[in-house]
């Protein structure tokens, strides 16, 4: 019994201490197994952060060696004008010019495209773009000298360095350096367009640089040289470069001051100076009224006044002089319903005077409009209004007549 009792004994403490054995096997085990995996899980997740290291480190190793497509991209965009007009007085026609209805017929109310501008603007990369602009619209009349505007290549090393070569507009005052598709009124200003045909503002073709003087764009600078004959021409009319500035800044909030100058000739013309300081504000009411001021002035050199004159013995140049100004307030309602943005009122008030020492007949025009945006940044606006023109000294049977045209006018940006 006892030695049974014995052998029981072994077999149950054999038992037991296997059991024991295996237990204290198993406890040691998952310690080490948790470990292992652990282990094996972070080398996994290192391996893989240094592979995509690695491969972040191969493409911009590739991007530096081969800037040529880089951000390259081609866009498109576009604006079309489409207006109503009506002579407002009698013998007047939608040019303003005043006829004798006993002697001719003239148009006194028309539908007119004014506009029907397309851009196209191809990014090489980031440094290098090209820029096309053509305004089809131009195919109305004689398109000689017309329809092509902007057709120039430009340069962009950092924020204080832009150079552009080919045709384009200088920036010689506001209208200049806004876009070409934002009308806000009927037209551009009169000293625009008398300024643009002497050469001083509008197209032309030549080279400008252009950038901030300061980080942030606070104090810009714009300066170039050009041909001076406006634009689509195969030459220079002469041997002399037009020449201008503009300083630009706007260190108090919403507030921006701008000063040009230019020096240059046209044709046979000796040289002459063009001089201009503008200034454009944004004042907000509320959140949703806002007021926005534009007001420029502008004087220079007739070329073409001096160059029509035939006299043996004429004046210096000096005498052949423009001047003007304008003022345009805008209240603007930001309505921000789904379909109407924003409704604005404006009158454009101009002066104007084209050849002020020699020939004085200043002209003053009011441009009251009211304009429903319909969508934002003027992508789409209806505009209706009424261009009031008066002349001190009237010209029968000429543009220079006092008068008044209605218009609605329509314009989509694209």
């Amino acid at each position: 019994m006892p030695s049974s009792m014995s052998g029981c004994a072994q077999k149950i403490w054999s038992v037991r201490s296997n059991n024991h054995l295996q237990i204290t096997t198993q406890k040691a085990t998952i310690p080490l197994m948790k470990y292992l995996v652990s282990t094996f899980v972070i080398l996994v997740i290192c391996s893989c952060s240094i592979f995509a290291q690695q491969k972040d480190q191969t493409r911009l190793s590739d991007t530096l060696k081969n800037y040529s497509a880089y951000k390259r991209k081609l866009s498109f965009a576009g604006v079309l004008q489409t207006r109503y007009v009506l002579a407002l007085d009698k013998n007047i026609d939608i040019n303003g010019k005043n006829f004798n209805p006993d002697a001719s017929k003239a148009v006194t109310n028309s539908f007119l495209v004014k506009r029907a501008r397309i851009m196209v603007k191809g990014d090489i990369n980031d440094h290098f773009s090209a820029n096309i602009l053509a305004n089809l619209a131009e195919f109305n009349s004689d398109p000689t000298n017309k329809v092509l505007e902007n057709a120039y290549i430009k340069y962009s090393l950092n924020q204080y360095f832009h150079i552009q070569a080919g045709q384009f507009r200088p920036f010689f005052g506001i209208e200049d350096v806004m876009a070409v598709d934002i009308i806000r009124t009927l037209d551009f200003s009169n000293q625009y367009y008398a300024f643009g045909k002497n050469g001083w503002q509008s197209f032309q073709t030549g080279l400008s640089v252009f950038g901030n003087v300061i980080p942030g764009g606070k104090i810009r600078y714009f300066a170039g040289t050009y041909n001076g004959n406006n634009k689509n021409q195969s030459t220079d009319d002469n041997n002399t470069k037009n020449l201008y500035a503009r300083l630009e800044t706007d260190l108090i909030k919403d507030f921006t001051l701008g000063l040009n100058a230019g020096t240059g000739s046209l044709a046979s013309s000796s040289i002459g100076q063009a001089y201009g300081a503008d200034a454009t504000a944004k004042i907000t009411l509320s959140k949703k009224f806002d007021i926005l001021l534009m007001a420029e002035y502008k004087k220079g050199a007739n070329f073409l006044a001096y160059n029509a004159d035939k006299q043996v013995v004429r004046p210096d140049l000096t005498e052949y002089q423009m001047q003007g100004f304008y003022f345009f307030p805008t209240l603007r309602y930001n309505h921000q319903s789904r379909r109407l943005r924003a409704v604005e009122f404006s009158c454009r008030y101009e002066y104007f005077d084209e050849n002020y020492k020699l020939a004085s007949n200043p002209r003053q025009t009011l441009i009251p409009n009211v304009s429903l945006i319909f969508a934002d940044d003027f992508y789409a606006a209806l505009q209706v209004g009424v261009a009031i023109d008066r002349f001190k000294n009237q010209v029968p049977l000429t543009t220079t007549y006092s008068r008044n045209l209605g218009y609605v006018q329509l314009q989509i940006r694209f």
